[in-house]
């Protein structure tokens, strides 16, 4: 028994032991307090280290707000995950957030400025339970007020979609402060649609229950925000183009007059294509800056004032996205085609004969349709019959750097051309192809129906600046002059003045057709045919007769391009006789000169030709360069130059063959016949590949050009900015027609990019020319609206689609503060509603604008007390003397949203 005894007293000691063992030992930390110590641990170092080094550790910018970032950091407690972040400017002015500037959602509802959210990372984001928001709330408010930090703490609760928050503020010793957030989707009651309802909503909050809010008197200070949209237009009864979507062109001049204007049909650009507007609209904030209220009576007067009696005006325009959408395929532009037309380049090598990519493979059939003859005979119309009569070698709008492309002006007929032929067929190589045997084939029927070239000069030098296409067809075009004027017998002198052959017997000349022959023959003489006589201003004398050297008629040197200037100066090297190169070159067109002198002049001499063909080359003597008149101090005195009086010049020996015969009498220097049939070889057999490089250089000239007419005001970005994407071009181009091949990988890449950055400066012109025609009257105005546009795109000039930056998913949010003389303008862009508006709308807020009401209400109200209620304030004499905020309310919404947010300040 007394081991028995013995065996139960161990055990029952054992069980004191084991009880004793498993004690709590609170000098330990549990989950929840290490959960708090780990907040506390971060917040100190943020606090500690402060914004600049916060930066320096991976802070980013918040979205689009200018000055303000964030800085996270993960938790674990129990089986959960959390994430803290730290919301903060860099800069503290010391003001008070208002609606000047973007705000955080959080900053706005509560008006704080720093502030720490703490969620779970879940896919919600939002605190489900209350009890646990409520503890997560209480770890933070702990972990802060341990570490003598001030920042208010939130958390995300309910459902996501409420926006709803609770949060809480240690303010000191002295003041508490608690934030909740709320909001209701739909079926706003109808007391909260209005002022009154929501002043008496606020003054609840604070006031008891069951006073008549009619009849009693809260001072209450509240400030208000009114957002107007300007209205859409009620397209309603207007009638749609079916033709529009079927030919994918806006080349139909007929438009149907039922069909709305658009808001480019007066752009440049409009005969090519409808852009979407940039600007959709505006908004306009009317702003209520500080009004104290004592009763739901002075807040139903309010509902009932206007907007123009508001103390701020701010307006911001609501861009399209599409300004944003680079290379997205989205917008349809010269950009949008100008990417097709290189598309169609990489093909173009895949041919050796334009006429099989018409009768190609079925896949090329089938994903290149061609548009209907219809559409075809439209563009040709366009092209051929509908031309107007204009200056192709300048014009007053074109570019100053226009030229250093190498394409072709834009009202020329190959310009035209390419620019029709970006929007016809989707700009594939097989309608290209298609669009180019047409057009070969109505240049054929006007070189044999001798019918003028239309859009091209029909005289005057070939401007070997342009590409070689709109060169020949240049050459074509004065073949076909001449060739008409023949047949009419009719004689062409260098100023393309038109004489019959029998007025010729006396032939003249003037100074243009001896300085296109190298000479610049100064105060040269011209001889009237008619009487003899010559009309000069300073004579010149024969040196063998005391007679007044006549000016002649000369033949018109013959046209050419810039392949035969290649030509002929291939042959004049394989010659080799450098030092006559220049007489090598033009011994034809000399040896006409010197015959019709030599018929002006019976009595000249080769010194007599050289005085007046090249001045440079004859030395007068000291008399002379003193001014003496060669009238009066005959024979003149002088010689030749060096060169000129060589015994081996080759000028003199052709002087001594050519013989005395009138422009009217000598051989053409050229046949317009047979230089004519040489373009139209040189059109029909051109290859596909060289077709493509030279509608490349002309389609992004004409293009630009294009933009270029466009009419934005006094914008200096814009000129700036219009003037490098010549420069681009051109240097882009440049080197692409160096490389001579189609199938380049690099070349075609360049092209890329510069089509997308001709994308960026097509927008930007579209929204200059769009913001100009709204502020007319208030030039300024939309002058700094695009300025703020045009900072806020800058970044991302230039740009391809794949190295877009973030930045581009931003919203624009500037606003320009309106003056009282442009509100005028404003209220004019809100007309009143149309009988199909107003019937369909259900007006259930007031402050109307032209009867429209707004389309977001933001009211702040606040109730300030004196801090001497405070029994902590009695210790604090500058406290003591301070108004508090005890009660803050913000609500924004409209008649189906409304979010109200209530920040209650207590002494605690």
């Amino acid at each position: 028994m007394k081991s028995a005894d013995n065996s139960k007293g161990i055990m029952e000691d054992n069980d004191d032991e084991e009880e004793f063992e498993h004690f709590d030992d609170f000098t330990l930390a549990s989950s929840w307090e290490r959960f708090i110590s780990e907040i506390e641990a971060v917040c100190r170092q943020w606090f500690a280290d402060g914004p600049k080094n916060l930066l320096a550790k991976g802070a980013v910018q918040v979205n689009q707000l200018k000055d303000l970032y964030k800085i996270k950091s993960e938790f674990k407690y129990a089986t959960k995950s959390y994430c803290m972040e730290y919301y903060f400017a860099t800069v503290d002015d010391g003001k008070t957030l208002d609606w000047d500037h973007p705000l955080h959602d959080l900053q706005l509802s509560f008006g704080v400025k720093e502030f720490v959210v703490i969620a779970p990372q879940s896919a919600s984001g939002v605190v489900l339970d209350a009890p646990e928001a409520s503890k997560l709330l209480s770890a933070v408010a702990i972990a802060l007020s341990n570490c003598s930090c001030l920042w208010p703490a939130f958390v995300p609760v309910h459902d996501s979609s409420r926006k709803a928050y609770i949060g809480i503020q240690n303010m000191g010793t002295v003041f508490t402060r608690r934030f909740e957030a709320d909001r209701i989707a739909s079926q706003v009651p109808v007391k909260l649609m209005h002022l009154e309802g929501l002043y008496e909503l606020f003054v609840s909050k604070f006031a008891y229950t069951a006073v008549d809010w009619s009849m009693n008197h809260f001072e209450v200070h509240f400030k208000m925000k009114l957002t107007y949209r300007t209205p859409i237009h009620d397209d309603e009864d207007e009638i749609h183009d079916p033709d529009a979507d079927i030919t994918g062109s806006c080349e139909n001049p007929e438009v149907d007059n039922h069909v709305k204007a658009q808001w480019d049909d007066n752009f440049p650009w409009s005969k090519w294509y409808s852009a979407e507007d940039p600007v959709n609209g505006f908004e306009l904030l009317a702003i209520w800056l500080e009004i104290t209220a004592e009763s739901s009576l002075d807040m139903a007067e309010l509902e009932n004032a206007s907007p123009v009696e508001a103390d701020k005006w701010f307006l911001s325009p609501c861009l399209s996205e599409y300004l944003s959408d680079v290379s997205g395929g989205s917008t349809i532009g010269f950009a949008s085609q100008l990417h097709l037309l290189v598309k169609a380049l990489e093909m173009s090598s895949e041919a050796k004969f334009i006429e099989d990519f018409i009768s190609g493979s079925e896949a090329l059939k089938s994903s290149a349709v061609v548009p209907p003859q219809t559409v075809l005979d439209r563009v040709l119309k366009d092209l051929f019959h509908e031309a107007v009569e204009t200056e192709m070698n300048s014009s007053p709008t074109e570019h100053k750097n226009s030229r250093s492309i190498k394409g072709a002006p834009q009202e020329s007929l190959f310009a035209q051309f390419c620019l029709h032929a970006l929007w016809f067929g989707n700009c594939s190589i097989r309608a290209i192809s298609v669009l180019w045997i047409e057009f070969v084939r109505e240049v054929r029927w006007c070189w044999e129906e001798s019918q003028s070239l239309p859009r091209m000069p029909s005289s005057g030098p070939i401007d070997l600046s342009t590409c070689l296409i709109n060169q020949k067809l240049h050459m074509l075009a004065v073949c076909i002059d001449q060739k008409h004027r023949e047949a009419e017998g009719q004689f062409v002198d260098a100023n393309d003045t038109m004489t019959s052959q029998e007025d010729l017997q006396f032939p003249t000349h003037n100074s243009s057709s001896s300085s296109s022959r190298g000479a610049s023959k100064e105060g040269s003489d011209r001889k009237d045919s008619s009487n003899d006589a010559a009309n000069v201003a300073k004579p010149m004398m024969l040196l063998k007769s005391n007679k007044i050297m006549r000016a002649p008629i000369t033949l018109e040197p013959p046209p050419m391009t810039e392949d035969m200037h290649e030509e002929r100066l291939k042959a004049a090297v394989a010659l080799g006789d450098s030092y006559s190169f220049s007489a090598q070159l033009e011994t034809e067109i000399l040896a006409s000169d010197m015959s019709a002198f030599k018929a002006a002049n019976p009595d000249a001499v080769f010194e007599d030709f050289i005085r007046w063909h090249s001045p440079r080359d004859w030395e007068n003597d000291e008399s002379e360069e003193n001014g003496a008149s060669e009238s009066s101090s005959w024979p003149p005195r002088g010689k030749l130059s060096d060169r000129m009086s060589d015994p081996g010049n080759s000028w003199r020996k052709i002087w001594n063959e050519a013989p005395a015969v009138p422009a009217s009498e000598q051989k053409p220097l050229w046949d317009p016949n047979r230089e004519g049939e040489k373009v139209l070889h040189y059109l029909e057999t051109l290859r596909p590949y060289q077709l493509l490089e030279e509608m490349v250089c002309a389609a992004f000239r004409a293009a630009a050009d294009t933009l270029n007419r466009t009419s934005f005001g006094d914008l200096k970005q814009m000129n700036i900015k219009i003037e490098q994407l010549y420069i681009t071009i051109a240097s882009v181009l440049r080197i692409f027609l160096a490389q001579n091949t189609a199938t380049d990988t690099e070349v075609l890449e360049d092209l890329r990019r510069l089509s997308t950055t001709f994308e960026h400066i097509e927008k930007l012109v579209l929204l200059a020319a769009s913001l100009h025609v709204k502020f007319l009257q208030s030039p300024y105005l939309g002058q700094a609206i695009f300025t703020d546009c045009f900072n806020f795109y800058l970044p991302n000039m230039g740009t391809s689609s794949a190295n877009v930056h973030n930045d581009t998913q931003r919203e624009f949010d500037k606003k320009q503060q309106i003056r009282s003389d442009d509100r005028d303008l404003i209220l004019s862009m809100f007309p009143p509603p149309t009988a199909n508006q107003s019937w369909r709308r259900v007006l259930s807020m007031g402050n109307l604008l032209n009867g429209h009401e707004p389309i977001l209400r933001e009211i702040i109200f606040s109730k300030r007390d004196p801090a001497s209620g405070s029994y902590y304030a009695a210790s604090s004499p500058k406290l003591h003397q301070q108004d508090i905020e005890t009660y803050r309310m913000y609500v924004s919404g409209t008649s189906n949203d409304l979010g109200v947010a209530l920040a209650v300040a207590s002494f605690d």
